[in-house]
Order: structure tokens, then sequence, then C-alpha cells
């Protein structure tokens, strides 16, 4: 039997890109297509993510490229717990299970963005509230079990950290808001740019990922039979 290791990096780094694309070619378009006023959303504030998303072909792109990525962040996950195990750390099965409600909470959300009525608009929003909250859990626990078994270099693991910290900050800035100036113009746009920052937050995460497993060259082996 012949065997061949695949390198794994460029998974973490596929759904980096896909994302960023995603996201910005949705909003290109929908702004081109007066669909949504030009701003800087990550300052204005002046759409959501889902808004930008949500509209014609960006909407249509948006989801040919997000379905798949889903499907990408279910494999990730599950290469992340293999990794986990072969450096002896234990529990990583929480950790997939809250990994893979993620990614079926992502593709719920964009199977249904751009749809109309209260049972769509209530899938959206399951699905994307889900994703990050199940998206930051695995983050956390991937951090805590690596930390008791696996082992992290110093830049990965204070890069991984600082995302988990920032994400949680943008969750206590979106309750204080919401507490302070709920209902009013500016929580909405508030609300906006934070959404916007929460994903560069997540593909920050994937990055790290991949800046991870290219350094320690984790690979997959996969045994092929040989002729002869």
């Amino acid at each position: 039997m012949a065997s061949s290791r695949i390198p794994l990096w460029p998974v973490p780094l596929a759904i980096a890109i896909t994302l960023v694309v995603a996201a910005h070619l949705a909003w290109w378009i929908s702004v081109q297509a007066g669909h949504i006023p030009f701003c800087v959303p990550y300052v204005e504030g002046c759409t959501s993510i889902s808004r930008a998303a949500r509209h014609g072909l960006g909407n249509q792109l948006f989801r040919l490229l997000v379905l798949p990525c889903a499907l990408l962040v279910g494999l990730h996950w599950w290469l992340a717990a293999r990794w986990l195990r072969l450096r002896g750390g234990r529990g990583a099965a929480a950790m997939a299970a809250l990994a893979w409600l993620a990614a079926l909470s992502l593709g719920v959300y964009a199977t249904f963005l751009g749809t109309e009525g209260e049972a769509y608009r209530f899938l959206r929003r399951y699905g994307v509230v889900v994703f990050f909250g199940c998206s930051y859990l695995a983050q956390v626990l991937f951090l805590r079990l690596a930390g008791e078994g696996a082992g992290l270099d110093r830049v990965s693991r204070s890069g991984m950290t600082a995302v988990c910290v920032a994400m949680l900050l943008l969750g206590v800035v979106h309750v204080v808001a919401a507490a302070l100036i709920g209902g009013s113009a500016l929580q909405d746009r508030l609300e906006n740019a934070l959404e916007w920052h929460l994903g560069v937050l997540l593909v920050g995460w994937y990055l790290l990922h991949a800046r991870l497993w290219g350094g320690e060259r984790y690979r997959l082996a996969i045994e092929r039979g040989s002729s002869g």
C-alpha cells in the first residue's frame, strides 16, 4: 500500500477567503444595483451583512459561496478535533458537536437569506445567531483543550485568545447598547457595524488555524492501493 499526505492548512484558509469574498462581493453588487446605500459598513453601520446579501445577484452569489463553505466549516472542526486527539487532547467530541451545529446553522442561514415570510425570517435569524454562538463556544473549547494536552505555539495561543476576548467584548457592547439605546436608529447602526467586526474576527480565527497547521505540517494520510 502506498500513501499520500494531504496538507490541511488550505481548509481554514479557504473558509477565511470564501467568507471575505462572499460578504464583500454581495455588498459591492448591492451598492451598484442601488439596493443599499454606499458607506463604510465597519464604521458607519449603514447595512448589515445579511441586508447586503439579501437582494438580486448579490444574494445568489452569496449563497453559491457560503453553502459549500458551511461544509468546509464542518470539515475544519472535524480536523481540529483530530488534531487535538493526535496531541493528547481529550473531550474534543463536544467541541466538534458544537462546530457541526454551527456549520448546519450557517447552511440554514444562507439557504433562507433573501426569502420572505415569518417562518423564513425566523430561520434566517436562528441560523446566524446559532452560527456565531456555537462557533464562539467551539473556539473557547479548542483553546481549553489545546492547553490541557495538545499545546499551541505562543503566537497561535495569543492570537486565538485575542480573537475570543474581542468577540466577547463585542457581545458585551451589544448587550449594553440594547439596554441604553434599544430601539433607536443608532442601535441599529451599531449592531450592523458589530456584525461586520464579528465577521472579521471569525475570519482571523481561521487564518490563525491555517498558520498553525501550515507551520506544524498537519496532514491527512490517504492510503492508496499499489499495483505490481
